[in-house]
């Protein structure tokens, strides 16, 4: 069995230790302000849709591999958590019509925002998998345990080179991985402007998003 690899760690900066928390509470904070009647009217659009809660909540790792709850707008008539997951998949039946626009463009990810300010996430970082998934794959690569190096964002990286949707395969993964980890060994402020400036154009022009 191969040894684990050394996954480089953020070099300790002021950015890193205070800048980036606190332009992720200020970023965060304004976005809730600016963003409240666009949240309303996607709870309301849910609420009418259908029976359900208009929020969803799964169990994810985030900083040193400790469980925390994301939140999301609710997409599915499911509401899957731990080894029940399945992935979403293209034409899936259990995407709601409101929640096939809310992730096709990455609208339903607006509530973890609250995830942001109580902590558990920053804005830029790798994305958080369900935990099944990092149960899977922790056991078949070494350095996916870097990806808990930082906090976990909600875009990142892997996402703007348009690692996005379903990673049911190791190579698939893999390739999301790499990104998670060249993140993790260099944050920096201006790289965190960079994937921020980006992200508007991959979420709106991106079809990985069922």
């Amino acid at each position: 069995m191969a040894e684990p690899h050394v996954v480089a760690i953020p070099r300790e900066t002021f950015y890193v230790r205070y800048g980036k928390r606190a332009m992720d509470v200020a970023l965060a904070g304004s976005l809730c302000i600016v963003l409240l009647p666009i949240l309303i009217t996607i709870a309301i659009a849910i609420r009418l849709s259908g029976r359900g809660s208009v929020l969803f909540t799964q169990t994810r790792h985030g900083l040193g591999q400790r469980a925390f709850k994301i939140y999301k707008f609710r997409t599915m008539t499911v509401s899957e958590d731990g080894t029940a997951f399945k992935q979403a998949v293209h034409n899936d039946r259990r995407v709601t019509s409101v929640g096939a626009v809310l992730r096709r463009t990455s609208l339903d990810e607006l509530p973890q925002l609250i995830n942001v300010l109580n902590g558990t996430m920053s804005v830029i970082g790798p994305r958080p998998h369900p935990t099944a998934l990092d149960a899977a794959f922790v056991p078949l690569m070494p350095d996916y345990v870097g990806r808990f190096a930082v906090r976990p964002g909600i875009t990142g990286l892997a996402q703007i080179r348009g690692l996005r949707g379903p990673t049911e395969t190791t190579g698939a993964m893999a390739a999301r991985v790499a990104s998670d980890i060249e993140y993790a060994s260099n944050v920096t402020w201006v790289n965190d402007i960079k994937i921020l400036l980006a992200t508007a154009r991959v979420v709106f022009g991106d079809r990985n998003a069922f």
